[in-house]
């Protein structure tokens, strides 16, 4: 079932089990995200429960929504923004930027074939971008989102984040060779 699919249930029938659907494919992603701004578990998880808790209680009244993933992106981004300026912090610790924006590697049979020292050089690669360039590559590349898409969460243009994703692929590129 689509995540556009489970937000019609969700929205028309009240559907518990879509609910739970949707909570389970999007939480991972939500929550990887709003660690990002805190770099503190409690209140990444504390912000994305809300969010769907909100779209709990204002099931009925959801616009309509053409972009589910993009929704929910902006809605965490908000709620963490919001609660950051509650807390009178006006900048991201880069410390915790950097620790929450990992790349990832998923394991399947062909990336199980890169070498160890390989992998640890990617990371390096990675862990050494700018962190709006990580951010960027993280959510295009480990999230699966469009550029457009991330533009729109990020309040971009998608030319910006095109040429931070460019600038992210060439400093890998350059450590792989």
């Amino acid at each position: 079932m689509t995540i556009a699919e489970l937000l019609y249930l969700i929205q028309y029938n009240s559907d518990e089990s879509a609910f739970n659907e949707l909570y389970k494919l999007q939480y991972v992603n939500l929550y990887r995200y709003a660690f990002s701004f805190f770099g503190d578990k409690e209140p990444a998880e504390e912000i994305v429960q809300d969010v769907f808790l909100k779209i709990w209680l204002g099931r009925h009244k959801l616009p309509v929504i053409k972009n589910v993933q993009v929704y929910l992106y902006v809605a965490v981004k908000n709620a963490c923004l919001n609660a950051i300026r509650s807390q009178n912090t006006k900048q991201l610790n880069e410390k915790y930027v950097n620790q929450a924006y990992y790349f990832q590697l998923a394991a399947d049979p062909s990336q199980l074939l890169i070498s160890k020292q390989l992998h640890n050089s990617i990371l390096r690669a990675v862990d050494e971008l700018p962190p709006k360039c990580k951010m960027i590559f993280k959510m295009v590349k480990e999230d699966g989102l469009s550029c457009n898409e991330v533009a729109q969460v990020l309040d971009l243009s998608p030319k910006t984040v095109f040429a931070q994703l460019a600038i992210a692929l060439k400093k890998l590129e350059a450590t792989i060779k």
